[in-house]
């Protein structure tokens, strides 16, 4: 008998694109595949959300393409031939099916290209990758743009991106506002009484996901109750969700974007970063619904919200990605501080008396989710004080949250938020003490640790812990201008306040576990 499929396409978990042109035209003769595999499930302990809602999505979108006519193979965690990983999968497919062209898009995670390439190279089939038609840019714009600079300033590249998208710009070459940035307008704390407008959360059953990953006894971290998901799992709930968003919360989303409250866990953010990440959705059709929703409506969207919003997606989302793929593989190896501590138990747990850090973390536990000065300025910010080890850190990141690929979570901890790059992200170490903290949220007004302390038995840990980084670190931060300030606080603090300072921070930093 004749086999039907000549051409064996993979589409990886984090390819979900319905848009792509693959499927402008139906074929036949192309068996598209899925797969549920152990090397996806256990490099890291996945949030149980996380892990089903990547299986939810993969297997209703494998549904879509067989509705629409495109022969769709699903693999499942528990089926008997799946031989539980990409590479070995695809062999046997190919010679199952008499296989004569593999085709895969670009996968976004550096250790999965070099997996697919060297496949391809033992294959004695032809073989052929695919742009994944996502991205504003290619893997390389970022590195080309770069070429000959000793920096690598986001700034520069988002003002570029902007001009040649023609995205929020006025009259030729100007931005719209006479402002590139309005971000000194996006550093508000939720005021006392504001009630933020409820987050739009979906229905979605995953209990057949739920119990193939616990039947397979996988390692996960985090809650589910009971096998429901809130998150979008096909392009009509992210859709939705963006239309959500731009209704309800662009209008205070600039303005609210870095602040944090014990009675609220979304507040004005989107929320899409896993539709996007998973490409449901594309980062230009949610940057211009924001900017069409703003034209709109400008009595009461100012351009200081939608400008904040797309500077994340169209600025940070792809010099994130652009910096990985000029940095990989040396870039997940980086660890400018020498950091060894491992992450405190608590991290996984919850368990600590520190309120800011005990909300973070039991907010991530539960919903998979803490927006970015949540990751930054409280975990990250704590992981870096207490120098902890940025493998633990990333590998914590990775697990914990909905939209961690590595692409854009290495880059944001080992570079933005820990520093362990020595500088190619960030322009300095993000660091804080409870000063900031406070002045984001209203964490400190029910700790067990005084906010105004640095010295005494009950001081917050990161008064002193602050103090301490940088004067360990002094050698190396001094002459960063952005820091001058800092030290010039520090040497002129009294020596006896300096040393009870920094004995404190060894005594936190001797006992993480009990904080």
């Amino acid at each position: 008998m004749k086999n039907k499929y000549k051409k064996l396409r993979l589409i990886l978990g984090d390819q979900l694109n319905l848009n792509h042109s693959w499927f402008k035209e139906k074929d036949p003769s192309i068996l598209h595949v899925l797969m549920e595999i152990r090397t996806e499930t256990d490099y890291v302990w996945h949030h149980i959300q996380k892990a089903c809602t990547f299986f939810a999505a993969m297997e209703n979108f494998a549904k879509t393409l067989n509705a629409d006519g495109f022969d769709t193979l699903y693999l499942k965690l528990d089926d008997k031939d799946n031989q539980q990983s990409f590479s070995k999968n695809i062999i046997h497919l190919i010679k199952k099916f008499g296989i004569e062209e593999f085709q895969y898009q670009m996968p976004d995670e550096y250790r999965l290209d070099q997996e697919l390439i060297t496949l391809c190279d033992e294959l004695a089939i032809l073989h052929q990758c695919f742009d994944t038609e996502h991205f504003y840019t290619s893997r390389n714009e970022l590195g080309d743009f770069f070429s000959g600079k000793k920096t690598l300033l986001m700034e520069s590249f988002y003002r570029a991106m902007r001009l040649k998208h023609n995205i929020l710009i006025n009259n030729g070459d100007d931005p719209e506002g006479d402002k590139w940035n309005f971000d000194v307008e996006n550093r508000k704390k939720l005021p006392k009484g504001h009630k933020p407008n409820a987050p739009l959360l979906f229905d979605n059953d995953a209990t057949e996901q739920y119990n193939r990953i616990t039947e397979a006894k996988i390692r996960t971290i985090g809650s589910i109750e009971p096998a429901y998901l809130q998150w979008p799992i096909n392009r009509k709930q992210s859709l939705k969700l963006l239309e959500y968003f731009c209704t309800n919360c662009l209008h205070l989303f600039g303005t609210f974007q870095d602040a944090m409250h014990t009675d609220e866990w979304s507040l004005y953010h989107s929320r899409l970063s896993f539709s996007m990440n998973t490409k449901i959705i594309s980062p230009i059709e949610v940057v211009n619904a924001a900017i069409s929703c703003w034209k709109n409506d400008k009595k009461n969207i100012a351009l200081n919200q939608v400008e904040g919003f797309v500077r994340q997606i169209l600025g940070w989302r792809e010099y994130m990605r652009g910096i990985y793929w000029m940095k990989m593989p040396e870039f997940e190896t980086l660890n400018y501080f020498n950091n060894t501590e491992k992450l405190p138990d608590w991290f996984w747990t919850g368990k600590t008396d520190m309120n800011c850090m005990k909300h973070s973390i039991n907010q991530s536990l539960n919903y998979a989710y803490a927006h970015h000065i949540q990751r930054l300025m409280i975990t990250g910010n704590f992981a870096l004080l207490a120098g902890i080890n940025p493998d633990e850190v990333d590998f914590w990141y990775l697990s914990i949250y909905i939209d961690a690929i590595q692409w854009v979570e290495i880059t944001n901890t080992r570079g933005m938020s820990q520093y362990a790059d020595g500088g190619i992200v960030g322009s300095k170490p993000y660091t804080a003490s409870a000063n900031y903290i406070n002045k984001m949220s209203n964490y400190c007004e029910h700790c067990k640790y005084d906010k105004n302390d640095k010295i005494g038995e009950n001081s917050c840990p990161f008064n002193s812990l602050y103090w301490n980084f940088h004067d360990q670190h002094k050698e190396k931060l001094q002459r960063n201008p952005r820091l001058s300030m800092v030290y010039r606080l520090w040497d002129k603090m009294e020596p006896d306040l300096k040393s009870k300072v920094l004995s404190r921070a060894d005594y936190y930093l001797k006992n993480l576990e009990k904080l």
